[in-house]
């Protein structure tokens, strides 16, 4: 994994923050005007008041990219099952995983690693990765997108890829959304 590329999504991910609390897009320099209000989002719940879906999983969005400006798209997925998403990689965004809670697998580029509540990890842009929930009690992970670009598009319409609780496996849709679907998914077991 390159500095630049960690640098980059650090970079994105500082800058977004501020802006965040103040609602304000990253696509202003002027100061945040004085009826600016952060965004509050309650523990167990969704930025918007909706719960996702997501093949044998869920998910709450904590921050949409309305609210960075395009910045930064983040949500908490919750696992009661094993397994995960198939190998792809981003062509426009780096992913950062931040476990909460339970045992997770991931592969970034040639790498394995094992992760428990508190480690987090970078898939930098155009690194193919995968990752998959590997516990025996319920998990969870925080997950962001930085820039946000089209991931939160690609979750929100999780109904039409995720079927029968399996992650999607069809190349096109991955494309669809600026990504590659590479193969299958981790092992679980």
């Amino acid at each position: 994994m390159s500095e630049l590329n960690r640098r980059s999504f650090v970079e994105a991910a500082l800058a977004a923050a501020p802006l965040l609390v103040l609602g304000q897009s990253t696509k202003s320099s002027a100061p945040a005007s004085t009826d600016a209000k952060g965004v509050l989002v309650p523990h167990g719940e969704d930025r918007e008041g909706e719960h996702h879906s997501i093949g044998i999983s869920s998910t709450d969005f904590k921050v949409t990219t309305r609210d960075s400006g395009g910045a930064l798209f983040l949500f908490e997925h919750t696992n009661a099952k094993k397994g995960g998403p198939p190998r792809h990689l981003h062509h426009n965004e780096d992913e950062w995983f931040y476990v909460i809670e339970g045992d997770y697998t991931l592969e970034v580029g040639s790498e394995r690693f094992h992760l428990e509540a508190g480690d987090s990890i970078l898939g930098p842009r155009e690194v193919p990765h995968a990752w998959a929930f590997t516990g025996d009690t319920p998990g969870k992970v925080l997950i962001a997108f930085a820039p946000a670009n089209k991931m939160e598009a690609f979750f929100r319409d999780n109904a039409k890829h995720f079927h029968g609780g399996n992650y999607a496996n069809e190349a096109q849709i991955y494309r669809a959304y600026g990504m590659e679907l590479l193969g299958p998914p981790l092992s679980a077991g």
